[in-house]
């Protein structure tokens, strides 16, 4: 990594009135947590099931669920690194006011981020949902009981389903106008780690721009809105930002 770029990416926090992070899977990698796209990614391994199906085929949402529990220990287990630290310790120092995340994984929260600040635009892993009645679970609990069929509400009878976001399924209403509101009022936003190729989510780079705000790129790869970017650096999410949280304290 060019010393120029890390410079210019910590002059550009020092100048920022309302830095906005927005994480993808990207970062979570470093956790040993697979992302979607990637060459050992969950969608080399699976076909996505489509909310419809989830709702309406009895063998999807067995698969379903053999999926979760397979993978839950992996996301239960994981812990931050050195990216998620970098954002807590910016968020600690009073740089940093919120994280959007496409993430699922709840390790901005384990690094110490307060739950509040953290906007999750696909739901998250760290509990279960009713998808008739609302209510959620831990869980242990319903590991429990779990017999390879998809669980059932007690108190509905709905299914029951981590509270993430699957396709088709609709966008949380107050978490997206959340996430679209701090876009529009950061006057930096750190993308680090997506791909930006999901909508609406890919649209929130754009938002900022329209306001008015810069726009980092941290990521591995090429993404598809680097172009709009005031500043792009390539390579490991958690190396890169922990070399800009160190010199803007």
């Amino acid at each position: 990594m060019q010393n120029h770029l890390i410079q210019q990416a910590r002059g550009h926090i020092r100048a920022a009135g309302h830095l906005v992070a927005f994480t993808g899977a990207g970062i979570s990698t470093e956790s040993g947590i697979p992302d979607f796209r990637g060459p050992q990614g969950l969608w080399k391994r699976y076909q996505p099931i489509q909310y419809r199906e989830f709702l309406r085929d009895p063998e999807a949402r067995r698969e379903y669920w053999r999926r979760k529990v397979e993978l839950y220990p992996g996301i239960r287990d994981a812990r931050p690194n050195a990216g998620h630290l970098a954002l807590a310790s910016l968020f600690a120092a009073g740089v940093l006011k919120t994280v959007i995340t496409q993430n699922i994984d709840g390790l901005h929260q384990k690094a110490g981020l307060p739950a509040e600040r953290v906007i999750e635009l696909h739901g998250s892993e760290a509990h279960i949902v009713c998808v008739g009645c609302g209510r959620c679970f831990p869980w242990e609990q319903v590991l429990a009981g779990f017999d390879g069929d998809c669980p059932r509400c007690d108190a509905c009878g709905g299914w029951l389903k981590p509270a993430t976001i699957s396709f088709g399924q609709p966008m949380p209403e107050e978490e997206t106008r959340r996430a679209f509101a701090e876009a529009a009022a950061a006057d930096l936003l750190l993308v680090v780690g997506s791909s930006l190729q999901v909508y609406p989510a890919a649209s929130i780079p754009g938002e900022t721009r329209r306001a008015g705000g810069r726009v980092v790129i941290v990521n591995n790869e090429p993404t598809a809105q680097d172009e709009i970017a005031d500043l792009v650096l390539r390579g490991q999410a958690g190396e890169i930002l922990q070399r800009i949280e160190g010199g803007t304290q």
